[in-house]
């Protein structure tokens, strides 16, 4: 399949009350509107592309972008790819599910992330936070520094109420993944989320939300999910 048979496979799949979801968390045009489920059948026949990938991401369409983190080969991309790939990456479904993701599958992940993490650029940050809970929740907990874990969850406790809006996201999910994902730490990332308490986001808003790590460990911690790993960092 080529680029161009894709693209119209794509706007095919495309539905309008799916892409006003889309545009409600952040999407903007040109986007389909096309559910990541829907992607599969043509993932199948295209399976790894990475010259297709870097062609679709290109585009700025938000599904084509999407889709080429599905058929993206992580391997054979540089610390400099991903470096424009988080440049042209908008908003967070595309910072922490495209880029973030694609990312964790390498072996540059650990290194790119913090760097990421340590830029003040709130969708860098976000990925890089992100990064490191698609990592965990992966990888085998001998693949980590302890120690450097042990630092993060520390920096958290220190800035996540300052942080921008999206880095607060992905950091209140990265003390959750440590506590659910690194069977190491989880007692002191019980101890950063009740230290850390309710984080407050959406304040630009008319009704402000608040996110609390504690309650869904708790709720993790019922359900007998801790030391929990996935296959696939991918879909």
């Amino acid at each position: 399949m080529n680029f161009e048979t894709v693209m119209q496979e794509l706007e095919a799949l495309g539905k309008e009350r799916t892409k006003k979801i889309y545009q409600s968390n952040g999407a903007h045009e040109p986007l389909f509107g096309v559910a990541t489920g829907e992607m599969k059948p043509i993932v199948k026949k295209i399976k790894i592309n990475q010259p297709l990938a870097e062609q679709l991401y290109a585009t700025g369409n938000y599904d084509a972008m999407y889709f080429a983190g599905i058929i993206a080969d992580p391997k054979a991309m540089t610390e400099a790819d991903f470096e424009r790939w988080i440049d042209t990456a908008y908003f967070y479904m595309l910072s922490d599910y495209v880029v973030a993701v694609t990312l964790a599958e390498t072996d540059i992940a650990q290194e790119v992330a913090d760097k990421w993490i340590a830029s003040g650029e709130e969708l860098r940050m976000s990925a890089g936070w992100s990064c490191y809970c698609w990592l965990l929740g992966n990888r085998p907990d001998g693949e980590f520094s302890e120690s450097k874990l042990a630092d993060m969850l520390d920096l958290v406790e220190k800035t996540i109420h300052d942080a921008p809006e999206r880095a607060k996201y992905a950091m209140n999910q990265f003390i959750f993944t440590v506590a659910v994902s690194y069977v190491p730490l989880h007692d002191k990332a019980v101890e950063t989320a009740k230290a850390v308490g309710p984080v407050e986001v959406n304040r630009d808003k008319p009704k402000s939300k608040f996110l609390n790590a504690s309650d869904n460990i708790q709720k993790a911690v019922d359900k007998a999910q801790i030391g929990f790993k996935r296959k696939h960092v991918r879909c």
